[in-house]
């Protein structure tokens, strides 16, 4: 009983494999028929087509070699654009780089008019020995296959295109940083060929241009692009140079927020100085440092944008200038100060004179004063007196004679030969005249500023 139950559950699993085999070889069959694309008889075709046609083919040699030489039409469309360097002098750009050219080598009679070939292809026929004259570096696409397209026509006619990110060298002129605009090149040829073996030409729309959406510009703004084809002239011959130049301008947002407008407000905070009281030295001096200090950093920041150039951009004019301000500011205190005290140290003169009338005894204590802005000590009728002038600078005014400093507060200083050919400037009055000096001289630079480097 034992081994009928045995034979019996042998042949089931025998017939259960059995329907499990034909069961995949059904599945395996059906999945053989879609992935055919196309009848083999054309399969056959196109690789005899190939076969033939590089049977006696040598890359080596350019077409119509040592006859006329080979016409090269070339297109290019943009991926994207940037980003921009100005300290490295270079743009990166993203392109599809397109040839066409005809090579008779390479004509067929079939019913299939155009063949699109993968990248093994590239290597076994001759394309141009194109190179980026003005590329500091290149790399082509591979992922997930090489980033190649050739097409062959029946009539020999070849078109073979390329996806590249180049890093090319653009010579920015920054004498109006940051309101500078640029023309970057990207400029093509042969390497080795010619103008008399190979002539680049552009298509009729040999530019074309991506959404700019995706475009890594940041600072700069695309206002447009041109195409020139140049002869170059060297030892070698005389080669076809093609020039793609993309217009950029340079937007002064980041610029504006970062170094503008803090400068501008660190000048105005200078002008906090002028209302503070001659008297308070350390808080007008803390200011001033602090200012000066702040207008340093701020200089120093704006430099690191911009490479080491020889020549002044408009941004380090606008920064200069703001730091002079803001220097000029500490040194209005510092003079101020400086003949304030002057003008406090009392002088005594003793001066022997005669006594005579009261009026002339006055002139010549008038005579003898010097600077003196305390209370000092007056000869009168052989006796001494204590005069008090109260904010009053006498500089020392003789008979007959201009008073030897060109700031004077002594009010009989105003008169007499010294007014000839100066201004009087009453040295007190300095924080005041500074209030409407120094912002009317600030807003008319800004004017003349902006003006001559936004319009002119």
């Amino acid at each position: 009983m034992l081994s009928k139950f045995l034979i019996c559950a042998i042949l089931l699993s025998v017939e259960h494999g059995r329907c499990r085999a034909t069961e995949y070889d059904e599945e395996y069959e059906d999945v053989t028929v879609k992935q055919m694309l196309a009848p083999r008889s054309q399969e056959t075709d196109t690789t005899l087509i190939l076969n033939n046609l590089l049977k006696d083919y040598d890359k080596k040699l350019r077409p119509d070699i040592g006859g006329k030489p080979t016409i090269v039409d070339v297109d290019i469309y943009v991926n994207s654009i940037g980003p921009v360097s100005s300290i490295d002098m270079e743009y990166q750009i993203d392109i599809i780089f397109a040839q066409a050219w005809t090579d008779t080598r390479l004509r067929y009679n079939s019913s299939i008019k155009l063949l699109t070939l993968t990248s093994n292809m590239v290597g076994l026929i001759w394309i141009p020995d194109t190179i980026f004259r003005n590329s500091k570096r290149a790399e082509a696409h591979y992922v997930t296959t090489p980033n190649q397209l050739l097409r062959i026509s029946n009539e020999g006619r070849i078109l073979y295109t390329l996806r590249m990110t180049i890093n090319a060298e653009c010579q920015l002129q920054l004498h109006n940083f940051p309101m500078d605009e640029h023309s970057c090149p990207l400029s093509f040829s042969s390497y080795g060929y010619p103008q008399d073996e190979v002539i680049y030409k552009w298509k009729k729309n040999p530019i074309e241009l991506a959404d700019q959406k995706n475009w890594r510009l940041y600072q700069f703004a695309f206002t447009g692009l041109r195409n020139t084809s140049d002869i170059m002239t060297t030892t070698a011959g005389d080669y076809v140079v093609m020039t793609v130049y993309f217009d950029l301008s340079r937007r002064m947002g980041y610029f504006t927020i970062q170094t503008y407008i803090p400068c501008i407000l660190t000048v105005v905070l200078s002008w906090v100085s002028f209302w503070i009281n001659k008297d308070a030295a350390p808080a007008r001096t803390a200011l001033g440092i602090t200012t000066v200090l702040t207008m340093t950093t701020l200089s120093t920041v704006a430099r690191t944008s911009l490479p080491r150039v020889s020549y002044v951009t408009a941004m380090d004019l606008f920064v200069t200038v703001c730091f002079l301000f803001v220097f000029a500011s500490l040194m209005e205190y510092a003079f101020l100060n400086y003949y304030c005290y002057r003008a406090q140290k009392p002088k005594f003169r003793a001066k022997a004179e005669k006594p005579t009338t009261e009026p002339n005894l006055q002139r010549s204590a008038y005579s003898s004063l010097s600077l003196n802005c305390s209370p000092t000590v007056i000869t009168l009728n052989n006796s001494m007196y204590w005069q008090d002038y109260d904010d009053t600078c006498l500089y020392e005014c003789l008979d007959g004679k201009d008073c030897k400093s060109f700031f004077c507060c002594y009010e009989d200083c105003k008169d007499g030969g010294w007014r000839k050919g100066r201004i009087h400037i009453d040295i007190n009055e300095l924080d005041s005249y500074s209030r409407v000096f120094f912002p009317t001289s600030f807003i008319l630079f800004n004017i003349v500023y902006w003006v001559g480097y936004l319009y002119l």
